[in-house]
């Protein structure tokens, strides 16, 4: 596949913030099943809050309207139709399920508290607004200001925008560290992490070998030849890959907390 130049010097551009991701300290200071309990009852939030920002684009790119019309952008329509398809009803064990219902399941069979996230899903079907439906969830606070992060994007209401914090600030990057880690935990729990095994190795498999791409060629249809546009573009990369290290910095803190607090005797 011929690679877009100005998709090219984006990345090259936004190198530095992935290596930082890929080398963060939090992936070292996961040793045990409640590090990763921490980590998994925050992370959830940005699974969650992804879908947001995958149903902005499909709204936006597809006509969803009654009478339908055809959009003005039919590679771009294709693509995040089948991103949808494998983000919102991919196949486990047979079940249609969302990458976040997956990863609900995961935290479910490893003893992660879901209260949070249950709550905050409750009170946005009560209609509740985002702000105060997340205040009140018991979400950590780490994982709150990612999710403000994302919609300040969103409320931008550009597409480009948008494809470049979806795409950009994607997860392709788990380092070997965190993988080896929750297989040699996996094995001493009999299976309990089998299924984040699952979702791992999964989202890898989908993002650098399906969706990562399909989601570059989706921004280079939206920005074109548009100086302006590939400009916010990379301001949205960057906003979206910082947000990121917040949200590790955050949990990494809470790890290192919780290890300095002496057990009961």
């Amino acid at each position: 596949m011929n690679v877009n130049p100005r998709i090219s010097a984006l990345t090259t551009r936004l190198q530095p913030l992935y290596t930082r991701l890929s080398q963060h300290p939090l992936y070292a200071s996961l040793e045990t099943l409640k590090d990763l309990h921490l980590f998994m009852e925050a992370h959830v939030f940005a699974v969650w809050d992804f879908m947001s920002l995958l149903k902005a684009l499909q709204r936006g790119l597809t006509s969803v309207e009654v009478p339908w019309t055809p959009s003005p952008l039919p590679e771009s329509r294709r693509l995040i139709n089948e991103i949808v398809l494998g983000e919102e009803s991919d196949v486990y064990q047979g079940e249609p399920l969302s990458h976040f219902e997956l990863y609900r399941l995961a935290m479910q069979q490893c003893g992660a508290s879901t209260a949070a996230i249950d709550a905050l899903l409750q009170s946005l079907r009560n209609g509740d607004l985002l702000g105060p439906a997340l205040a009140a969830s018991g979400a950590p606070q780490e994982a709150q200001s990612f999710v403000g992060d994302t919609f300040a994007l969103l409320a931008q209401d550009k597409l480009h925008v948008t494809a470049a914090a979806f795409t950009f600030g994607r997860e392709d990057l788990i380092p070997d560290m965190f993988q080896g880690f929750v297989r040699d935990l996996n094995r001493e729990l009999a299976g309990r992490l089998e299924t984040f095994v699952w979702y791992l190795q999964r989202h890898i498999e989908v993002d650098g070998e399906e969706h990562g791409p399909m989601a570059l060629r989706m921004i280079s249809e939206l920005c074109g030849d548009d100086e302006t546009k590939w400009q916010e573009a990379e301001t949205a990369a960057v906003h979206a890959l910082e947000s990121r290290l917040r949200l590790w910095d955050g949990i990494h803190a809470k790890v290192r907390a919780r290890r300095s607090v002496p057990a009961l005797a």
